[in-house]
């Protein structure tokens, strides 16, 4: 049976409303506030008096995956189609014709298989028609053993898509090693995939301690696939070409990623050709979060739930105006620039609410070009660390101010760089500028080799 929680603050109007739901089971509630613990009790869909426009559409933000129907006393086009595009699922006026709130609850029911999709691709998140037909896609080609090669643009979750095959395929109780081409030095890329043999050792002991052998029985994912190197490239052909197991001695399922188009960089020269077909084998494409509708504010509170518990400022929400805003705004960064927004407004903010202005994003931004097909030497660091540069730089260096001051004793560089989204060069150079000396307070152990 389907559990509905019914908001209306008028007691007959909200008795008539749960008259409507006879194959339900019902929850009453006077107000919007009460939502936050009905959520916790798996609701199908809530039905909500749109008392206050503003109210209504806070509402939608706050139910976040959860479908909601507004019934509006004083109904107006401009309204229905604004509480739509802020997320609502049904807009109904008073009074109720016969059967109009039943059949709006049906149309949620009849439309939740597909929309409830990504529960598998867990921590993937995504409603909209392009992400459904992503889920389909991955469904179908993660039992096979095909090279797929994953396109889009940087921060829309690429690896997540790698996970998302690799746990779905017959290979996913065995590893997956993952390697960013665009952060190993080129020289040395041969060497990690590969391996390499020092003076008297053999090629079979050398190939042993290659990513290859690490990743046998199992899958290689290899990130920024559009930044390998001629040597690395002639090598990955051979070992493509000998059927993906390293002439028998290793079974291993190759998944690549390029934000780059790899198409346009092998036309160019830039990209040999023939690796490209073998890596195009099996296209998957992941929309930028511009193209995803509603999915950003689904993502957006998934992100504040998360980032709410590790700060342990729980009970954290965004007002109306923040998910207007989250909804206008292009993400040029896509989900990683989103979550470094959402993190960085969670720490600022002094009250429970997230205000649009907390969250330092310009929502009159035009939208990126499509796919970057400049090539990996083209292109400017600003762009590799580009989720979080065209934030309000003010509230931007705080934010990085205070979180690299309460966490370099606790974290390497690395890791302070990657919990910023942002390079180790990035992170010196910033340190640089805002005159954040590095600390060498962390012990560590003897390296290998040392006496």
């Amino acid at each position: 049976m389907r559990r509905v929680l019914v908001i209306d603050p008028d007691d007959s109007r909200r008795r008539r409303l749960c008259a409507e739901l006879t194959d339900c089971e019902i929850i009453e509630a006077a107000e919007t506030k009460d939502l936050h613990d009905a959520l916790t009790a798996g609701l199908s869909a809530i039905v909500a008096a749109a008392e206050s426009f503003d109210e209504s559409i806070e509402l939608t933000a706050i139910a976040n995956t959860v479908p909601v129907v507004l019934v509006a006393a004083e109904p107006s086009i401009r309204r229905a189609v604004a509480a739509m595009r802020a997320g609502a699922s049904d807009y109904l006026a008073h009074p109720l014709e016969s059967g109009a709130l039943a059949a709006a609850l049906r149309r949620i029911a009849e439309s939740a298989p597909a929309a409830d999709r990504s529960a598998e691709f867990s921590p993937l998140i995504g409603h909209c028609p392009a992400m459904r037909e992503l889920f389909d896609r991955i469904r179908a080609v993660a039992a096979t053993n095909s090279t797929v090669l994953i396109q889009g643009e940087s921060g829309t979750g690429k690896e997540l898509v790698a996970h998302a095959l690799h746990a779905n395929s017959s290979r996913r109780h065995a590893r997956m090693i993952s390697l960013n081409c665009s952060v190993v030095p080129p020289p040395l890329l041969s060497r990690e995939l590969f391996g390499s043999a020092n003076v008297g050792a053999s090629a079979d002991s050398a190939i042993r301690r290659s990513l290859v052998a690490a990743a046998d029985g199992g899958t290689l994912f290899l990130d920024a696939i559009g930044d390998l190197p001629a040597d690395a490239q002639e090598h990955l052909l051979a070992f493509l070409r000998q059927g993906g197991n390293g002439g028998g001695r290793f079974d291993v399922r190759l998944l690549a990623a390029t934000h780059h188009d790899l198409k346009q960089l092998a036309d160019n020269g830039h990209f040999r050709h023939d690796l490209f077909l073998l890596l195009n084998a099996v296209a998957l494409r992941v929309p930028p979060l511009r193209e995803r509708g509603e999915d950003v504010l689904a993502i957006a509170n998934d992100i504040l739930e998360r980032t709410a518990v590790k700060l342990n400022k729980r009970g954290l929400s965004f007002a109306a105006n923040a998910a207007c805003a989250m909804r206008r705004y292009p993400w040029p960064g896509n989900v990683r620039e989103l979550e470094n927004a959402v993190e960085r407004a969670a720490i600022l903010c002094q009250g429970a609410t997230i205000d649009a202005s907390e969250l330092a994003i310009d929502v009159n931004r035009q939208p990126p070009p499509a796919l970057a097909t400049a090539t990996p030497q083209d292109t400017p660091a600003a762009a590799v660390d580009g989720e979080i540069e065209d934030a309000d730089s003010g509230a931007l260096e705080q934010f990085f101010l205070r979180f690299v001051l309460e966490n370099q004793d606790q974290l390497t560089e690395t890791e302070l760089a990657e919990r910023l989204g942002i390079s180790r060069k990035s992170l010196w150079e910033r340190r640089q500028r805002l005159d954040i000396p590095r600390r060498r307070t962390r012990k560590r152990g003897p390296r290998h080799g040392d006496a």
